[in-house]
């Protein structure tokens, strides 16, 4: 290098370039920064400067705390002893698009030693050239505002119209479609493991949230929160409040009321009421995590003495070999820690099961009284669908009273009452919307609809031996309807079994009497179907998880 090459690089003043664009979109689609690089280089070049770096940021000119920024000020308090650093920004909205950030960033970058410099505007400490870069970046917070003005009036705009204009939820995806822009379609598997979820939540399959986040976190397709594989609880709480996955929108914080979207729910919106009830009906006891296939009746066999749950151990001989056991843990209970060999209690409880289980031919005419009420609710669905039109209409009616009530007052209490009572007519008006567009034709047919069903009443005890922990514990939750209670002298307890079951023992046992004056209400088939219709809402998560062979 030559003596003239070295005392001009060292009489060159140093010089370090900021760019900087919106969003990280930005950098893939464009080449905003590439482009303001280039120009600030360009006017380096023009001014005799030596640019030694390049700093960048991909966020909003509103923030202050931006990673490129904060480098480049560490940067230049670096070398601010050795030398005096220009920073060169290719405009005044790079810098910042806000009036204090924008003072805060000056201060800043002169306390690091930093010459603010542009192509664009000439700074200057008169109170001329301050006057213009106050009103410079005046306007340039103007520009940013009345562009997010714009954005959210027309995200507004689409949510109105049904379209769903945020982050995509678990469970859904964007897709393109012709003359609709993006729309959200299910995400599969994802979508369908969520639909389980939701479903066994407002069937009752499972109790709590927790018992949910169990479920979520046991599935390998469904995305985690955290690296060993959990699910934070308030994700959960989310979903289950979430009406998108109903099929509709809502914004409330702008002003933006319930109304039909345009994607496809993944789950009806009278099970999105049915969880919304359940999570207002009150805390439930948290589902145990030491219930294992080793003792499935721990929880659900009660002590006699005290009425409180058994639990189960595994107890040790002197020979050193281990025996299952149930017992009670109430202390001051008669029965405490009094030992109930597995085995036995378990052996009766089958006995019990076995008992349930209906014979061939009387299932058979619980089939053909199956297929009769099939047969008759489908004839009366017509008169079904009258019904929920003029209900509908009554609902319209009333909420357009409301509505002129609303007009007429001018308390905002009354006005905030008023709404709040179009909010749950609109809801009602949902429901009896989505039951009007299944009344007129059935999805499925009768074996369809009820097959899961069928298939529990016809074999429980098949069920319950051959299935594991999980559907175990379905049995007990659909067969019974309370908790059985056990003596250590008598045994079982009287079991208090599912309607289903009762009706079917009513026709075994051949219950007959004469009809009394007033008469009586005999189970008719159209009972023992909607029995069972409450059974088969209850079975439906199993057609995915699978029934042992029969």
């Amino acid at each position: 290098m030559s003596v003239a090459q070295k005392i001009t690089e060292e009489t060159l003043q140093k010089a370090v370039i900021y760019c900087r664009v919106s969003s990280s979109k930005q950098t893939k689609r464009g080449d905003g920064l590439g482009s303001q690089e280039t120009r600030c280089r360009e006017y380096a070049r023009m001014r005799g400067y030596d640019v030694i770096q390049v700093f960048s940021d991909d966020m909003s000119g509103g923030l202050i705390d931006r990673p490129g920024m904060k480098e480049m000020l560490s940067f230049l308090k670096k070398h601010k002893k050795t030398a005096q650093h220009v920073v060169i920004i290719d405009d005044i909205n790079r810098f910042s698009r806000d009036v204090m950030v924008h003072w805060q960033l000056r201060s800043k970058l002169s306390a690091a030693g930093g010459k603010l410099e542009s192509p664009s505007i000439e700074f200057g400490d008169d109170s001329d050239a301050v006057l213009i870069e106050n009103l410079l970046a005046s306007v340039s917070q103007h520009q940013r505002q009345k562009n997010a003005e714009q954005t959210r009036n027309r995200m507004r705009a689409r949510v109105l119209n049904g379209y769903h204009v945020f982050q995509a939820p678990v469970g859904y995806r964007f897709e393109r479609a012709s003359g609709s822009g993006k729309i959200l379609v299910r995400d599969e598997p994802v979508a369908s493991i969520l639909q389980e979820a939701l479903e066994g939540f407002a069937s009752g399959r499972f109790e709590t949230q927790v018992e949910v986040k169990r479920f979520l976190e046991s599935q390998p397709a469904y995305p985690k929160d955290l690296p060993n594989g959990e699910i934070r609880n308030q994700r959960i709480a989310d979903v289950l409040t979430r009406v998108l996955y109903a099929g509709y929108v809502e914004v409330p914080h702008w002003d933006v009321s319930l109304r039909k979207g345009k994607h496809e729910g993944i789950i009806s919106f009278e099970t999105f009421e049915r969880i919304q009830q359940r999570l207002k009906s009150g805390a439930k006891a948290p589902a145990r995590k030491d219930i294992s296939s080793d003792f499935p009746l721990r929880g659900f066999i009660l002590c006699d003495d005290c009425q409180k749950p058994l639990t189960a151990c595994w107890s040790k001989s002197r020979s050193g070999k281990k025996h299952p056991y149930y017992l009670c843990p109430t202390k001051g209970c008669a029965s405490y820690r009094k030992s109930i060999r597995r085995d036995v209690l378990e052996g009766e409880f089958e006995d019990l099961i076995c008992s349930l289980q209906p014979t061939e031919t009387l299932f058979d005419m619980a089939r053909a009284m199956f297929h009769d009420a099939w047969e008759n609710e489908l004839a009366q669905a017509g008169d079904a669908a009258n019904t929920l039109r003029q209900g509908i209409k009554r609902i319209e009616k009333q909420i357009e009273g409301i509505l002129d009530r609303i007009l007429d007052s001018g308390n905002e209490t009354v006005v905030k009452a008023y709404e709040q009572r179009v909010a749950k007519l609109e809801r009602e008006k949902a429901i009896a919307e989505e039951k009007l567009a299944k009344a007129s034709q059935p999805k499925h047919t009768l074996e369809e609809a009820f097959e899961l069903a069928l298939r529990f009443l016809s074999s429980p005890w098949n069920i319950w031996k051959k299935g594991d922990i999980a559907l175990q514990k379905t049995v007990l939750r659909l067969a019974f309807l309370d908790p059985v209670a056990y003596s250590r002298k008598q045994g079982l307890r009287t079991a208090e079994i599912a309607l289903p079951f009762k009706v079917l023992a009513g026709f075994k046992c051949n219950q007959c009497e004469m009809a009394h004056r007033g008469g009586f209400e005999p189970p008719t088939p159209r009972f023992v179907v909607w029995c069972s219709i409450q059974l088969s809402y209850r079975c439906l998560w199993v057609r995915r998880s699978g029934y042992p062979d029969d």
